[in-house]
């Protein structure tokens, strides 16, 4: 067999990418190595991204600060043990408590298991607090993870045939809708949960006033609420979390994505109020590992600077500029986002044909919905990078008009 010939024709059956799990459609191309905001794929091609792993290289590909975290702290301590502690484990806790405003946090790999450790709190919560409340109200169209539970909570379009039965306890309504979640709220009730800024839906942003409204709900019907911020935290949105970027204060927040800069770290975060987990309640053989927490604190220590914050919310402004300069030229009905989680949609469903076209052009962008573009670059882009992006988004365009 020609290994080269078989690894170069990923339709062979002999080729390597045909033993993986048919999950999502890929491109041929291999990725070989990232710095920044690019990437370059085998053949020596480079591309500009604006996927960075789904807005989880908050500081761009490979990192200075992260490959150098790994590599000290893979000379002392990979893992001891989730019943030993460790000292990167609780350095960022202690960093992350104190620019959330939480009391307390739990470690995990990933943000659909920060998410079920929340589901699990709050649950906790409604059984000691609440004559065992446990019903979760979400929205539709929010996205919480790939776990049967987080799929249960989330509202993703035909999720709900996919992998039945599902777990029972949630209820979804209308995102931005105060008054169907009032409704929604029963006796049974222990938590709201939402994304504050919906980004797997194509950054679909809050009216004004409705995450102070659902903070406001939650106090006068005692229940939990919950934000989920695996997409909008660390940084994202021009602010340390979207949280603090709309003056609402949640009973747990999750964190994810940009917290690992493309490494397996997350963290489900609470008030001291509700958290409520005894021993054995809750665990993981990763959870807190000092590998991955003292890339988490590299991570932070970089993001929580009010330049970086700001840097990100002037790029934020530049890129909208640059979207409706593009909106008054092609088929483009809407320019949402905040920070560098932005989109737009179309006036046709033909998202993913001008993905492809931008791949084509060097340019990696995600197709959110058939009619809406997602973009979610290093949050350290700069002016002559976004020039770049635009110049292939306007080809890109042009092919597909």
């Amino acid at each position: 067999m020609n290994v080269s010939t078989t690894l170069s024709n990923p339709n062979s059956k002999d080729s390597p990418s045909q033993r993986l799990m048919q999950i999502t459609p890929r491109p041929a191309a291999v990725m070989a190595r990232g710095a920044g905001s690019w990437l370059w794929d085998e053949a020596g091609r480079r591309y500009i991204d604006c996927l960075q792993g789904w807005a989880v290289n908050a500081l761009g590909h490979s990192a200075p600060e992260v490959t150098q975290a790994l590599a000290a702290q893979a000379q002392l301590l990979i893992t001891p043990s989730p019943a030993l502690h460790n000292r990167p484990q609780l350095e960022f806790a202690q960093l992350l408590t104190q620019l959330t405003g939480m009391d307390e946090v739990h470690f995990s790999n990933s943000g659909a298991e920060a998410n079920e450790v929340a589901i699990k709190l709050a649950r906790k919560w409604g059984r000691l607090h609440k004559a065992g409340a446990h019903h979760v109200i979400s929205t539709h169209n929010g996205f919480h993870g790939r776990t049967l539970t987080t799929m249960a909570v989330s509202g993703k379009p035909g999720w709900d045939a996919l992998f039945p039965p599902y777990p029972s306890g949630f209820h979804k309504v209308a995102f931005g809708d105060l008054s169907a979640m009032a409704e929604a709220i029963t006796d049974q009730t222990v938590a709201i949960m939402v994304e504050p800024v919906q980004g797997e839906a194509g950054v679909v942003v809050p009216p004004d006033g409705y995450l102070i409204g659902l903070r406001k709900l939650a106090d006068e019907r005692n229940v939990l609420l919950i934000f989920d911020e695996i997409q909008t935290g660390i940084g994202r949105l021009g602010a340390f979390t979207a949280s603090e970027l709309f003056s609402v204060a949640p009973d747990i927040m999750t964190l994810g994505k940009g917290i690992g800069n493309g490494l397996p770290l997350s963290a489900t975060l609470s008030t001291r109020a509700v958290s409520c987990f005894e021993y054995g309640d809750q665990g993981g053989t990763y959870n807190g590992n000092p590998l991955m927490t003292c890339v988490g604190q590299a991570v932070v220590e970089v993001v929580k600077q009010p330049e970086f914050l700001a840097h990100v919310t002037v790029m934020g402004e530049c890129f909208r500029e640059r979207l409706m300069d593009l909106s008054g030229r092609f088929a483009v009905e809407e320019v949402r986002g905040f920070g560098l989680l932005n989109a737009v949609r179309l006036s046709k469903a033909n998202a993913v044909d001008i993905v492809q076209s931008a791949f084509e052009l060097g340019l990696l962008v995600n197709a959110a919905r058939p009619d809406v573009l997602r973009f979610m670059p290093s949050l350290r882009i700069t002016q002559a990078e976004l020039d770049v992006v635009f110049d292939r988004l306007r080809q890109a365009f042009e092919l597909n008009t």
